[in-house]
Formats: C-alpha cells, structure tokens, sequence
C-alpha cells in the first residue's frame, strides 16, 4: 500500500537546499550589482513603480505636516507683525523727538554763529568674510579705493558703530572693528553727557572704559554714543551700552565694560561714512611746518651775511 501524501501536500525541495539556494542567488545578484551595475535599471523601473504607492502611503503624514506648519506660521506671521508695529511705534516716537531736537539744534547754531554741519555721506557695502588672524577682529568689504573708500572712514551698520577702515586696496578694503585691542573711539554718555574713550576688550567681543574717576556718573543701561571730538567719528551714532561696572578700591578708579551696539553677527551689509566737513588744520599740524620755514629762512639770512663779511 502506497503512504506517500496526495500531489497537493508536496512540498518541493527540502528547506535547507532552498535556503541555500536563495541565499547564493542573492551574494550572486550583490556581485554583479556591486561590480556590473547590472540591477541598476531594475532598481530604477522599480522605484518608479513603487513611487506612487509610496506617496499614497506618506499623504495622511505630509498633510499633518503642512497643516501644523500653516498654523505655527499663522501664529508666528500674527506675533512678529505685533512686534514689528511696536517697534514702529517705539521708532516714530524717537524720530519725532530726533526732529525737535535737531531744530532746536540747528536754532542754537544760528543764534550763536556756529557753521551747519554737512551731511555724513555713506558707501553701501557687503562684508565678504572676516579675518584669519584669531587675536584680530577684522573683516574684509566689497569696496576699495575704485569706490572713493578712504583708509580712517568709519563703518557702521542700522544698529551703530561697526569699526573703522584701516587698509584700502583697489577692490577690497579692510575694516578693524571696535571690539579689536587696539582699536579706540572716543564716547559720550547719553543720560549724563559724559566723556570717555572706548578701548576693544579683543576676545571678550565687549568694549571697556578704563581708568574713569571713582565718582564718574555711569550706570548700568547707560547708552554710549560717539562724541564726534576726534573728527573721525559723526557724532551722536550709537557705540554700545553699559552692561557692567567693576569699582577698583586701591587705585579709585572705574571701569565699565559695554556691549557693542553693532555686529557682524546680525548681518552682511554695512555702510562706510564719509565727513566731507572742511575743517581748519589742528595747531600741531601747521605749527612744525611754519616753524621750520621760518628756521630755513632764518639759515638763509645768516649765511647770506657771512658770505658778504667774507
């Protein structure tokens, strides 16, 4: 009597020789992938295949998404517009305290003679990259002397004083900003009308008034402007604030450390300024030359009279 199952319960070849077979189909199928890209268009047929599917599969998700981006933007479009009318509110306040406060100049010079002072005329330019050297805060700008960029012209961006141009070529110029060690601008504070000079404080990014009198009316919050005393800097442009003060008991002295009011880290373009302003020479600059006319004037006078004594 026959025992072996029906044709319909044959299962075919044992597991273990179907196992290896797939198995050497698929490191066959690798290799040839690996080294003939023979599966390359297959892979692509197939995706463009699936592509749909998958699309299908992703909709429900995609839709969540760009529903909750279309509120969070709502919500952030709603906040920033608020933001931005206070701050035009804030702005049309201090323009309209900037123009009483410029007629009342301009009425001040004319009852005391003083000259109107020309317009600071500006260069629109755009900060190509910062300097290599780390213990230098330099960058470099998109204008140089074929643009009428001068070396010593100050350089500011909407918020205040960006630094000073210190080396001009005839395409690129370079620009040392406040916050470089070397670098200094005289200051006045805006609450008390006090002068001071401002030094870079070089890897802090802060800008420091050093050696001030113990009894210097400066606080915390009080804003710095430029003084315009140094005839390089227009006056009135906004350098920094007030963000600490550290009182030295031995040597009663002050000094207060002050965060910039610009920076390269909120923007691209700047502006470099210009005061075509004529201004009379200072008395150490004319004074050497006539002192020296007069003492070669005085050599000639005294050789002359000895060649005639002779």
């Amino acid at each position: 009597m026959d025992q072996s199952p029906p044709p319909f319960f044959k299962r075919g070849p044992a597991p273990l020789v179907r196992l290896f077979f797939f198995a050497s189909l698929s490191l066959a199928l690798l290799v040839l992938d690996a080294r003939f890209r023979y599966a390359e268009s297959v892979r692509s047929a197939l995706a463009v295949v699936v592509y749909p599917l998958q699309r299908v599969a992703t909709a429900p998700i995609d839709l969540l998404a760009a529903v909750g981006t279309y509120f969070s933007t709502q919500a952030q479009l709603v906040e920033d517009n608020a933001a931005l009318r206070a701050k035009a509110l804030a702005l049309a306040e201090d323009a309209q305290r900037y123009r009483a406060a410029e007629a009342e100049a301009a009425q001040l010079r004319r009852l005391i003679g003083a000259a109107e002072r020309v317009e600071v005329k500006s260069t629109p330019a755009e900060i190509l990259y910062a300097g290599r050297d780390p213990y230098s805060h330099k960058v470099f700008i998109d204008r140089g002397s074929q643009q009428g960029i001068k070396p010593g012209s100050p350089v500011a961006d909407e918020a205040g004083v960006l630094g000073q141009v210190t080396r001009v070529h005839p395409l690129v110029s370079e620009v040392t900003l406040l916050t470089d060690r070397d670098q200094a601008i005289p200051v006045q504070v805006v609450r008390t009308g006090m002068r001071a000079v401002a030094f870079g404080g070089g890897s802090s990014g802060m800008l420091e008034l050093r050696f001030m009198s113990a009894n210097a009316e400066i606080q915390n919050g009080d804003r710095l402007v430029t003084s315009g005393i140094d005839g390089t800097y227009p006056p009135g442009l906004p350098v920094a604030t007030v963000v600490r003060i550290e009182r030295d008991a031995e040597l009663s002295s002050v000094r207060a450390v002050c965060k910039p009011a610009a920076g390269v880290d909120r923007g691209r373009y700047v502006l470099v300024l210009s005061d075509e302003t004529a201004r009379p020479p200072r008395p150490g600059e004319a004074g050497p030359a006539k002192d020296r006319r007069q003492d070669k004037s005085r050599r000639a006078r005294s050789k002359g009279k000895d060649d005639g004594t002779k």
